[in-house]
């Protein structure tokens, strides 16, 4: 059987706030490469080879530049709203090891975080599995802290 790369994509109406909330959020992941030499900004370099300003935000990738071992993320710009629940969705670990209140209070202070990059809390759960946030991106993508 052969291996695959795995990519995550988000569709989304605003790629490029949507990947600076998850760069944020995940840390160590980036834009792939920087501002072209002879450039201060992408801007600029998108005037110079005139590319529209409605097509400058139709998409944005992020790279593991920390572990260099996580999938990339792509944004790419989408007309429709997100209309339902997600049937994917991310569980972003923020707890490993760690039982009882010294958990909840690592995933509490964690969505503290997440909420003031833009994300809202969806609900708290007690589960048997114990303890866990479901929150939503600037968009309203669901993910999981726990």
């Amino acid at each position: 059987m052969p291996s695959f790369d795995l990519h995550i994509v988000f569709d989304c109406a605003d790629p490029d706030r949507v990947a600076r909330f998850w760069m944020a959020a995940l840390g160590g992941y980036d834009f792939p490469m920087g501002v072209p030499d002879g450039f201060a900004t992408w801007d600029e370099w998108a005037d110079a080879n005139n590319i529209p300003v409605d097509q400058r935000n139709a998409g944005r990738t992020l790279v593991d530049k920390d572990r260099g071992t996580r999938p990339d993320i792509f944004f790419l710009q989408v007309p429709e709203s997100k209309q339902v629940k997600n049937r994917v969705h991310l569980d972003i670990k923020v707890a490993p090891g760690l039982a009882a209140d010294d958990r909840r209070t690592a995933i509490e202070s964690e969505a503290n975080r997440l909420t003031a990059l833009g994300a809202t809390v969806a609900t708290r759960m007690d589960a048997p599995d114990g303890f866990h946030i479901i929150m939503q991106d600037p968009e309203g993508n669901e993910f999981c802290l726990a």
